[in-house]
């Protein structure tokens, strides 16, 4: 059996210092520790093993770092991120998925029009407008690992929800480009906090809560690959035998009652 391969891009780095809190606390540091936090618990995890998009603190081309997971063959893309806002008590978690056909809010275009800005930031040269072959192409790739990722986002956003750490109640849906992704693996952008909330900047520095985080983000990634394992996988062999187990004992129970029925006076 192989593991599964857990691809983590800790959002922003270099010159793209992504979001600042009040206090000066940087987004691509907060997600750098994040995502190498989450890779520690994945690598703990028997079955799973965790890849960096980067282990420190340099840029990364947008379209570049879904390439590197699937390089890598990665079975999920989770890109981490820290959000912000004009209005400073926005707080909680949110995670958002690939559209190609519009925004669900106006606040998910408005993010990831943000988001993908980080190219020009971080000393890349953008290509203004995808031509409509590419947006045609793109689409045809997209369809099939879209409902993928937006069951895997699911899961990850009921983990962040049972921390207690929500934003938004659902899963939104926008145009990033860092999860335009030719692969069927389900990829995801997380916002784990507000960084321009004074409360959460301070939550997101702290080690005990970028563990919380990473475990919540952990936790959902366990429940969507238990339930949709990759053939070939411990997960996989896991679920098969589970299934083996449950039909014996099930037929055992019947037989004992069978029995018992039938010894009875």
């Amino acid at each position: 059996t192989r593991p599964l391969v857990i691809a983590i891009d800790a959002g922003h780095g270099g010159q793209d210092q992504g979001a600042h809190g009040l206090n000066g606390t940087r987004e691509k540091d907060v997600t750098l520790a994040i995502a190498g936090e989450l890779a520690r618990q994945v690598n703990a995890t028997p079955g799973m093993k965790a890849f960096l998009t980067r282990e420190s603190d340099y840029y990364i081309p947008l379209n570049q770092r879904a390439r590197k997971a699937s390089a890598n063959k990665a079975d999920i893309f989770l890109s981490i991120h820290a959000d912000a806002a004009e209005n400073r008590n926005a707080r909680g978690s949110s995670v958002y998925v690939l559209s190609t056909r519009g925004a669900s809010s106006q606040r998910a275009r408005w993010l990831a029009d943000k988001e993908n800005a980080a190219d020009i930031i971080g000393g890349e040269r953008v290509r203004v407008a995808d031509n409509t072959l590419t947006s045609v192409l793109l689409d045809l790739t997209q369809s099939g690992n879209m409902k993928a990722s937006e069951d895997a986002a699911e899961h990850v956003l009921g983990g962040l929800k049972r921390v207690g750490n929500n934003h938004k109640p659902d899963v939104e849906r926008a145009n990033f480009a860092v999860l335009r992704t030719s692969d069927k693996m389900p990829a995801m952008l997380v916002e784990t906090a507000f960084i321009s909330n004074p409360d959460e900047e301070k939550r997101l520095a702290d080690p005990a809560f970028q563990r919380t985080l990473a475990s919540a983000i952990l936790d959902g990634v366990d429940r969507y690959f238990s339930r949709q394992p990759p053939p070939g996988t411990l997960y996989a062999a896991r679920a098969q035998a589970n299934q083996s187990a449950q039909i014996p004992s099930s037929g055992r129970t019947m037989d004992i009652a069978a029995v018992g029925a039938g010894g009875s006076p």
